[in-house]
């Protein structure tokens, strides 16, 4: 989740929500991962996720979580809640460190613990390196401004990174939100140059892993009018328009991001309306396209609590907003393969609202939510198991 621009009351609202630390400048981790300054981190026995809901997915934040034992105890976490998949970002900055110099000490650290939990990991691929483009006067610019005579630098290491994690990651997603001008590398959304960019990638992919299940770039949900002048370009109309560019050919599943705010799920939708049930209408955009065999994989969801954030909810609504939204899938969507709840854990605080989309406090506290979910997903281990 990064930036959306919406319609809300009439009139134009960007909202930025500074969730992260993904842009941020890297840490070494030559210093901060060396054995001696580590926790030492011993693997659990092979476990097993039990869930009632196998749609049940949440948005790891490992990318930038430094010290082993936390990515440990947060794959831990999730599984012992019953979630049997995960989102989690690779950074092609954070690994393609040079012209085919890789560092896959981090994702691999990920990747081990999160086999060893018995997850199944979606990696998000993205995020440009500096060696890509020279011109580091609008460093945040930069972090995904790919030109298009780099779509094959990128589609290379798509590629490299499919062959290397062969049989341990079959999901993939490529890009972010490209109908958002932050995400496009502060430019206007482009959904016939983001459409070769996924052709590259999903060639490269395919080539190195034809069972590889590839995803286009979730779509931020955006009442922003097309072209991109305000900040991003309308979801449905990005969506048609890279049909018509010819991208059912490159992506096995459509990737989506959906934030009712504070809309409850059962809200209807329509068009000018941003709630949970817009679903209903990329479906519909694939049956115009004839592409209603895919599967939709919600990548990102979820309904904030601060108490002073304009579009929260309370902590009573949020669990039961979150309960009912998965409990809406099987007989309405069954299409809908997973539903990731974004944020699992932040691995510092931001003391802001970006802290009341988690599950789990920095410090591995439970939230009432992370309860609530766990209940729902594994309430027949726990009444046998006498917990």
């Amino acid at each position: 989740m990064s930036k959306f621009v919406l319609q809300w009351g009439g009139r134009a609202i960007a909202l930025i929500f500074l969730v992260g630390i993904w842009w941020l400048p890297r840490p070494s981790f030559q210093v901060l991962l060396s054995p001696s300054l580590q926790r030492q981190v011993t693997l659990d026995p092979p476990q097993t996720v039990f869930t009632n809901d196998p749609r049940l997915c949440v948005h790891t934040r490992l990318t930038d979580e430094v010290e082993e034992w936390k990515i440990q105890e947060t794959l831990r976490m999730v599984r012992e809640m019953g979630a049997p998949t995960i989102v989690e970002f690779f950074a092609w900055a954070y690994i393609e460190t040079a012209p085919e110099e890789y560092n896959w000490s981090h994702a691999d650290r990920i990747v081990k613990h999160a086999q060893n939990q018995g997850l199944t990991i979606i990696a998000r691929l993205g995020l440009v390196p500096t060696w890509v483009n020279e011109d580091t006067t609008d460093q945040i610019a930069t972090l995904n401004l790919l030109p298009e005579e780099h779509f094959p630098t990128f589609a290379k290491f798509v590629g490299t990174f499919v062959e290397r994690y062969q049989g341990q990651i079959e999901h993939i997603i490529i890009w972010n939100e490209p109908n958002l001008n932050f995400e496009w590398g502060n430019r206007p959304p482009d959904p016939i140059a983001y459409t070769e960019l996924l052709k590259q990638a999903y060639l490269a992919a395919k080539a190195a892993n034809p069972q590889v299940v590839v995803m286009n770039g979730a779509l931020a949900p955006t009442l922003a009018p097309a072209g991109g002048l305000e900040g991003g370009w309308n979801d449905l109309d990005f969506l048609r328009r890279m049909y018509e560019a010819g991208a059912a050919d490159y992506f096995d599943a459509l990737a989506v991001h959906n934030y009712p705010f504070n809309m409850p799920p059962q809200s209807p939708p329509a068009p000018e309306v941003l709630n949970f049930r817009r679903i209903e209408l990329w479906r519909e955009i694939m049956r115009e396209y004839g592409d209603e065999d895919k599967f939709i994989y919600i990548t990102e969801t979820g309904w904030n609590d601060h108490p002073r954030f304009q579009y929260s909810v309370t902590p009573h609504q949020r669990i039961a907003y979150t309960l009912a939204a998965l409990e809406m899938l099987p007989a309405n969507y069954p299409y809908v393969k997973t539903l990731c709840i974004w944020q699992f854990r932040l691995p510092a605080p931001t003391n802001s609202y970006p802290d009341y989309f988690t599950l789990v406090n920095v410090d591995f506290e439970p939230k009432p939510i992370y309860k609530a979910l766990q209940d729902y997903a594994q309430a027949e281990q726990l009444s046998t198991s006498g917990h």
